[in-house]
């Protein structure tokens, strides 16, 4: 957590923490060397599961803007302990993060897993990747898809929250894994039942 302490907590966000009580606690969380937090095996499985997250950026209006992305489970690619990518499609065309992000490289990811009341917080500096740029990285990260563009995060910190406040919710994906054992036990009672009634018929 160290690089994402030494990113954002500044002067004003040290006084917020004095004032409610919290400094003493993050401040031992800040001694020692400030290095760069990197993806372990942790948060590598966690993004693997990830089918959705949110990203801010900020505009040379100093206006932060944040937008939701979502794809297929691991559709964002822990490429080192230091980069993430994913590719990006074509939805409304405002842009409004592709232009923030060649003003402003830095962005705010942040991660959820409702059902297990877990998420995880990015820092990282973005950079966009068309197709002829990289295209190895490209195919890698987009496979054969009309990807509009690559984003590729380099990763500058690090946090995982509390699960205080997150309420648990549920894809259908997960309510039919969730509820598909009940399903099938009632399919084979329902199979059951009909066995013994064909019985009875047949001694009637």
């Amino acid at each position: 957590m160290r690089g994402f302490s030494s990113l954002a907590f500044t002067p004003a966000v040290k006084a917020a923490q004095a004032r409610w009580g919290s400094r003493r606690t993050y401040a031992r969380l800040e001694r020692g060397e400030t290095t760069p937090d990197t993806l372990g095996e942790d948060e590598a499985s966690f993004l693997a599961e990830r089918d959705s997250f949110y990203m801010a950026s900020v505009g040379s209006s100093g206006w932060p803007y944040i937008q939701h992305r979502g794809g297929e489970r691991g559709f964002v690619h822990v490429l080192d302990e230091r980069t993430l990518a994913f590719a990006d499609y074509r939805g409304n065309r405002q842009y409004i993060t592709v232009g923030n992000v060649e003003g402003d490289d830095r962005v705010a990811l942040i991660f959820v897993d409702y059902p297990a009341r877990a998420r995880l917080k990015i820092l990282a500096r973005a950079r966009i990747i068309a197709r002829s740029d990289d295209p190895d990285l490209f195919a890698r990260v987009a496979g054969d898809t009309a990807a509009e563009r690559v984003f590729v995060l380099r990763v500058e910190g690090i946090d995982w929250n509390c699960p205080q406040h997150i309420t648990p919710r549920y894809t259908e994906h997960e309510v039919d894994e969730l509820v598909r054992p009940l399903l099938d036990e009632n399919e084979a009672l329902k199979r059951e039942l009909e066995a013994l009634r064909k019985e009875s018929e047949r001694r009637s």
